[in-house]
């Protein structure tokens, strides 16, 4: 059986974020992922986690200014206190909350040189991955498309793994988001087996609709058969957008070998 994780940063989205993660337990999870859950106390979180006998496998890093379209600073030259001040506050929470992994979010890179970017990014990572291995929390880097996403610091599996390598740090893992690597490349089975050996965690969703994973463009099963087949036995991040209703929209877990114990 393979463990699904509801990623309520997308799931139950009209509900505040600790209902989210009850209704997210009811649903039958075991585990949550989540976006940005700052506005609510790490401690809170720890307690809503523990009540429903969850796990809670990660939170993405502040955005900076997400008013203004920000998705993270790490490759943003000239703010390296602030990502470094972001970043402390981010593995606190993680530490508080009990995430055991941190995505860390590089930013919109428009309008800057690519050189200097790089340089920012590397220097930023390789401090987010000594900080990060002292306090036991994995870090998580994921491309985000072209389409919905055209500034974003990287878009593509390849360009990323070439990115981690450079940094060259073991703590370093890709967050393999099908719904984005679907939006680039329809043959996502050949994205994931190029670059193995640095999936750290895998998210599902239908391509192009971003809907629950039932149909669309990507056989999603097909590619978790193949993740399987490597070795993978983590959990399955489900951040999806549901079409309607959530729990009416679940029913695509009895043909996805769902399993309702950690």
């Amino acid at each position: 059986m393979r463990r699904y994780s509801a990623n309520v940063g997308t799931l139950w989205s009209h509900l505040p974020l600790l209902e989210r993660i009850e209704a997210a337990a009811r649903a039958g999870f075991r585990a949550v992922e989540m976006h940005f859950p700052y506005a609510v106390p790490p401690g809170e979180v720890r307690d809503a986690i523990q009540k429903f006998d969850l796990t809670l496998l990660g939170i993405n890093s502040p955005p900076g200014d997400i008013a203004r379209g920000e998705l993270g600073i790490a490759a943003i030259p000239g703010r390296e206190d602030e990502f470094a001040e972001s970043l402390h506050m981010a593995l606190n929470y993680c530490q508080v909350a009990g995430a055991q992994a941190l995505h860390i979010m590089a930013g919109n890179t428009f309008g800057y040189w690519r050189t200097a970017c790089l340089e920012t990014f590397k220097s930023n990572v390789a401090l987010a991955a000594d900080l990060a291995i002292s306090n036991n929390v994995r870090l998580l880097f994921e491309p985000l498309n072209r389409a919905l996403h055209p500034a974003y610091f990287y878009h593509e599996v390849d360009q990323l793994a070439r990115l981690l390598d450079d940094v060259g740090h073991p703590w370093l893992k890709i967050q393999f988001d099908m719904y984005h690597v679907g939006m680039h490349h329809r043959r996502v089975r050949d994205v994931l087996k190029r670059n193995w050996s640095r999936i750290g965690h895998i998210q599902i969703a239908a391509v192009p609709d971003r809907g629950e994973p039932r149909a669309g463009d990507v056989d999603i099963m097909e590619v978790l058969d193949e993740a399987e087949l490597r070795g993978y036995g983590g959990w399955i991040g489900c951040e999806y957008k549901a079409r309607g209703n959530v729990e009416e929209g679940l029913a695509w877990r009895e043909m996805a070998r769902f399993s309702e114990t950690g």
